[in-house]
């Protein structure tokens, strides 16, 4: 396979040496520095293009004795190029060394490229770093060896080794899905974390499984499929930190098998689901869930209470005043606002006192509703509208006080520690 070589040169010229023999490439790229603009004094690009002895043996030597790099190393003049760029500039060199690296990769589709960050000014190596980190295809390696102090190695001692970058390279390409959960975007992190080539690492991998497993989890539970939530965190379940095993809990709940215990989790899930949408910014989904929790709320609380099931009312069960009409089966049913009147008339409590005082408000979000695309009309739902109907729904009473306080937690499904 093609081997390209890109290099950042400095003063020295024995890491690039070193480079190239070890790895023998069939092209190199010399990241190099021109002549300085404030001093005139000549840049690292001598060591590649100068010509007759331009390079001294050892910094002390009073003047050149060796030719330049491509004529140690044995490159012919087409196995070589130079890209120019500045000194400390780090912002030109990162730009230098991406244009560089796009080039390269056109012009060698199918070669192994590595970059070598030993030569060059500190900005040059970083730059180069930069550049090759945002592409997996390309390796880094420096040139190391035995040292006596920290300035540099000993001669003869060098060789090139590759750098070890597998979990900065993880770290960067997970950090935008680490961001997604704290928007609440878990599909978005799975559908991108389904995208990146697991890590060859154990560790890695099975923090990379864990994260995009948990990531679907979350997905699957905004998407109310919460058996698979649940299926999918009990298989972490005992390696899950703190922030995270306390979902189980309630993803159990919300999986019980006891109406009664089930339901007032399910309501309050709801309720947390939509404000989920209402911080995405996605207004017309978050008042839709919050209609349909006012309507299931009545709805559980004449069930419970009164045995009255909205979807099949007995005729007796119609409280004078409320005006129903049976369906085409001759069967009446209750929607919204009319199963919130029977809440009023057949209960006592929290969820009777919110209907009396709250009638008039909760017709008119209703009515405001209804103009949502997501309804019947043709406007979207602004943030006003919102706060008015989501920011103020329901009392924690009127939803029950079954409700457990662990359920709440997911209120705060922020957890991205992984």
């Amino acid at each position: 396979m093609t081997q390209i070589l890109i290099c950042t040169v400095g003063g020295s010229h024995q890491p690039i040496v070193t480079a190239i023999n070890d790895l023998r490439p069939d092209f190199v790229l010399f990241v190099c520095t021109d002549k300085d603009p404030a001093t005139g004094r000549p840049g690292s690009v001598v060591q590649i293009t100068g010509s007759g002895n331009c390079i001294k043996a050892e910094p002390k030597d009073d003047k050149p004795s060796l030719p330049n790099i491509p004529a140690q190393t044995g490159l012919t003049p087409e196995q070589y190029e130079v890209c120019l760029t500045l000194s400390d500039d780090l912002d030109r060199i990162y730009a230098d060394c991406n244009q560089a690296l796009d080039e390269l990769v056109q012009r060698f589709p199918n070669a192994e490229i590595m970059a070598d960050y030993t030569g060059g000014t500190k900005s040059m190596s970083a730059g180069l770093v930069m550049a090759a980190m945002e592409r997996q295809d390309i390796q880094l390696q420096l040139v190391t060896g035995s040292r006596a102090d920290l300035i540099k190695v000993n001669d003869g001692s060098q060789y090139a080794a590759l750098a070890n970058i597998e979990q900065i390279r993880f770290e960067r390409q997970i950090a935008p899905y680490r961001q997604a959960w704290k928007r609440f975007a878990y599909s978005e992190a799975e559908a991108g974390l389904k995208d990146i080539k697991a890590p060859g690492h154990a560790l890695l991998r099975s923090r990379f499984t864990r994260f995009r497993d948990l990531s679907r989890a979350f997905a699957e539970w905004d998407n109310f499929n919460h058996q698979t939530a649940l299926d999918l965190l009990q298989n972490y379940a005992p390696g899950l930190p703190n922030e995270l095993r306390a979902y189980l809990p309630i993803a159990m709940r919300l999986r019980d098998q006891r109406p009664e215990k089930r339901e007032p989790a399910q309501l309050f899930d709801l309720y947390l689901n939509a404000r989920r949408r209402a911080a995405q910014g996605r207004y017309d989904d978050a008042v839709a869930r919050v209609y349909r929790l006012i309507e299931w709320t009545a709805q559980w609380l004449l069930k419970l209470h009164c045995g009255i099931d909205t979807a099949n009312i007995a005729k007796a069960e119609i409280s004078a005043g409320l005006e129903l009409t049976p369906n085409r089966e001759g069967i009446y049913q209750a929607g919204l606002f009319q199963a919130w009147q029977l809440v009023k008339v057949k209960t006592q409590g929290a969820a009777a006192e919110f209907i009396q005082a709250e009638e008039k408000n909760l017709l008119n979000q209703i009515k405001s509703r209804n103009q949502s695309i997501l309804a019947h009309g043709f406007e979207p739902v602004q943030q006003s509208h919102w706060l008015a109907t989501g920011g103020n729904v329901l009392p924690a009473d009127a939803i029950g006080r079954k409700t457990s306080s662990r359920d709440k937690r997911h209120a705060t499904a922020t957890a991205a520690k992984l």
